[in-house]
């Protein structure tokens, strides 16, 4: 049996949880949009088109904040399309997928959609087939009072109210040959500072998202960064980050270790960006936006899903595109992402799993019948649920075991939350031990413990394997289930974590 002692103390902390740290992310993309969250006819849509069931399982994983329409889309993307009639609106060849976009969804419909949710929006704009002209306009029909040509074709659309959206991305992976649009760092570092610039002169309240590098792997990555924030520094308050991770030819072990890749691409990202803070003499500071990350295969499969297979089927409307489906393993895989973000929660203010709906998503659904959790969905729930006041600073002695890409890394993997209004910590682990349970003790610093108020674990089925899913015949298959034995009293908590498991422990707690 593994073995972990954890250290935390209640005035060590790293500062606030963001709430904008759990958020997720809607693209026009395969069924996301389409039979995902908008389905006009289905049993459970309403006079919107509005799926419910699909709204009360993101309502139930917590997500805060909505990245729309893209991702690669927005690139090629008139957001013009999307407002005004139906009837009227026109069918798009979509570049980026391969596909019809019919435009049946906009920009209304999602400010609708977001607000059933309950989810702020995050409104990406396109920098790659347009540019500053375009990128004020939207902010002027989108948050405009009234009086102007734009804002009240918003009203005559439908809404009289502005939108209010306070936060936008200044286009998407623009670092990438296969964006449309590409452009070298000189190049779109110089565009998104003047959009920004053009945008703000219409509403000075607007936070903005410079992009980042597409991946820690781009050959552009960190000198991307460094062009990119020496143009548009003093008009951007973020930098985004994008990552993707899956099991390569059986190496588990490095797959189990994707959150060292997270933790060394945030902490260059800020590196780089307190680099040029220094260098410009700059006073503010830029935080993070990592507003693309999950688990996705990406390569080994050859799917009738994969994007290559669906250009090879013609220009279709919302085809199924990268549906993975997701095991016990991914969803270990997905709790570490989420403890390195909840880590790093000081600079990264963002955070957006991609995608929400059908697209290497959390929650899947079929067109005419029901919607289900993913494996992934339960570690996301649970910590948007319970992350919340302060991030606790931990001290973590684990043992290792060694895998190709990182070498020895620890068995144990854990974050924790402190929140002194209600008296509660909680404390997210992962065991990465294919063979072994672990045992857990975490001294407890400053507080009292009164007793546990939740122990929940994510682990192999009885009968089932680490590749074992939720399906829609089985939709319960893997979930949180009871974690006996957690025990805490004093200065101490104590558990065992099963082999290959993601696991929560809430303390009832007081200062001492």
């Amino acid at each position: 049996m593994s073995r972990a002692r954890i250290t935390l103390d209640r005035d060590f902390t790293i500062g606030e949880v963001p709430r904008r740290l759990f958020g997720s992310f809607v693209e026009h993309m395969g069924r996301c949009v389409y039979t995902g969250i908008y389905e006009p006819g289905h049993p459970e849509a309403d006079e919107n088109g509005f799926r419910q069931d699909v709204l009360k399982l993101v309502k139930e994983l917590g997500a805060t904040v909505i990245r729309y329409p893209g991702g690669n889309f927005v690139s090629g993307y008139n957001w013009e399309d999307g407002v005004g009639p139906r009837e009227g609106r026109p069918r798009r060849l979509d570049g980026a997928w391969h596909t019809l976009e019919t435009n049946a969804f906009g920009l209304h419909e999602f400010v609708d959609w977001s607000r059933q949710a309950g989810t702020e929006i995050m409104e990406a704009i396109n920098l790659g087939t347009r540019g500053v002209d375009a990128a004020r306009e939207i902010v002027e029909y989108a948050n405009h009072p009234g009086g102007t040509y734009l804002s009240d074709l918003r009203a005559k659309n439908g809404h009289k109210d502005p939108f209010n959206i306070k936060l936008w991305c200044l286009g998407n992976e623009m670092d990438g040959p296969w964006q449309i649009g590409h452009k070298t760092a000189d190049e779109y570092g110089r565009l998104a500072q003047e959009a920004a610039k053009a945008m703000r002169f219409v509403d000075p309240d607007i936070e903005l998202v410079a992009c980042g590098s597409s991946s820690s792997g781009m050959p552009t990555f960190g000198a991307w960064e460094q062009t990119v924030l020496t143009h548009a520094y003093e008009e951007v308050d973020y930098v985004s980050l994008h990552a993707y991770y899956q099991e390569h030819e059986g190496d588990v072990g490095s797959f189990l270790a994707s959150a060292v890749d997270t933790d060394y691409f945030i902490e260059s990202v800020i590196a780089t960006a307190d680099a040029v803070r220094a260098k410009g003499k700059h006073k503010k500071t830029i935080n993070l936006s990592f507003d693309e990350w999950n688990v996705w295969y990406q390569r080994g499969l050859d799917t009738e899903d994969q994007p290559h297979q669906v250009a090879k089927a013609g220009w279709r409307e919302h085809p199924r595109v990268i549906e993975d489906k997701y095991n016990v393993t991914d969803a270990v895989v997905v709790g570490t992402l989420l403890n390195s973000l909840l880590r790093h929660g000081d600079r990264v203010k963002i955070a957006n799993q991609a995608q929400l709906v059908n697209v290497i998503a959390p929650i899947l659904s079929e067109e005419n019948g029901p919607a289900w959790r993913q494996t992934i969905f339960h570690p996301f729930a649970r910590m948007a649920e319970l992350a919340k006041g302060q991030i606790l600073r931990l001290s973590v002695d684990s043992d290792k075991y060694e895998n190709a890409r990182f070498g020895g890394t620890d068995l144990v993997d854990v974050s924790a939350t402190w929140n002194e209004e209600t008296g509660r910590v909680a404390l997210f682990f992962a065991n990465r031990g294919l063979e072994e349970a672990a045992d857990i003790e975490v001294a407890l610093r400053g507080f009292d413990a009164r007793q546990v108020l939740r122990a929940e674990v994510l682990e192999i089925p009885e009968g089932g394997d680490r590749f074992t899913v939720n399906t829609q015949g089985s939709p319960d298959q893997v979930g949180l289930r009871p974690l006996a034995g957690a025990k805490a009293s004093g200065s101490e908590l104590r558990a065992t974590l099963p082999a290959l498991s993601w696991a929560v422990i809430e303390l009832e707690v007081i200062k001492n």
